[in-house]
């Protein structure tokens, strides 16, 4: 059955990749970047009618006007996945004053994922990309006065992604969409890595088809709450404290005022 599948980051890297292959086999595919030059090229691509949207996720304003461009479009969206991340950037802190990797990694795509839960139904699923890399996210992580390393940014940003999934899943409940975080695989070759580590990276396959997987596959559509390891290849726990639903809940909590503020 054809789906109508957003993927953010899909301009270049894992993203572009599992666009392409959704395209390819049938489903309608919504772009997203935030270069209209990067998304054109994309685009071409792609193909298969796909659409384009621009947006800058460091932004919550940004990601208001993508919520809002898509379901003046779309009455239904299946399946969202959210592929944007950022890890090494030459300016580390928004303009609204937070880091990036905690705005863009962890932030965005919650509330992105917020704003379009009225176009899925319970059949839906929510993709996060998730990382091998979990460390304990610090008290100020999510303060204007948070100074981290890109290390400590990524990692606490994909733990406190892979939190806030186990925690709107538990408040969903059944008869929602299912909420997965998915660590799509470790130095897959893309910008991302090269930019990092200096290294050409694994076979970017490996990620996008574990997200196709995730997105379409009957074995997860009863996931919801649970974190693949596609290191491992299999469902796994994530780190400890993403076990804590205190913990959970603070995490929200913390991503919820900071879009307060900002909206």
């Amino acid at each position: 059955m054809k789906k109508t599948i957003l993927i953010t980051g899909s301009t270049d890297g894992i993203g572009l990749l599992t666009a392409k292959k959704l395209a390819a086999a049938g489903h309608k595919v919504l772009l997203h970047g935030r270069s209209a030059t990067k998304l054109k090229n994309a685009a071409n691509e792609v193909g298969h009618d796909c659409e384009s949207y621009e947006a800058d996720l460091s932004s919550i304003a940004d990601v208001q006007k993508l919520a809002d461009a898509i379901t003046s479009k779309h009455d239904k969206i299946d399946i969202l996945i959210n592929n944007a991340g950022v890890f090494v950037i030459p300016n580390p802190i928004t303009k609204d004053g937070y880091d990036a990797r905690i705005m863009v990694n962890t932030i965005a795509p919650y509330h992105l994922t917020k704003l379009l839960l009225p176009l899925m139904d319970e059949n839906a699923r929510v993709v996060n990309l998730s990382s091998a890399a979990q460390s304990t996210v610090t008290s100020d992580a999510f303060s204007k006065t948070a100074r981290l390393t890109d290390g400590d940014a990524y990692a606490q940003s994909k733990l406190a992604l892979t939190m806030w999934s186990m925690e709107l899943a538990s408040s969903l409940g059944e008869n929602a969409p299912a909420i997965i975080a998915v660590n799509p695989g470790s130095f897959l070759a893309s910008k991302m890595v090269k930019d990092a580590y200096g290294v050409a990276g694994n076979d970017l396959n490996h990620g996008a088809d574990i997200l196709i997987r995730a997105a379409l596959d009957e074995e997860f559509a009863t996931a919801s709450g649970r974190y693949f390891d596609n290191d491992s290849g299999r469902f796994a726990n994530p780190h400890r404290d993403a076990l804590v639903p205190k913990k959970n809940t603070q995490i929200v909590h913390a991503i919820e005022s900071v879009i307060s503020e900002l909206i």
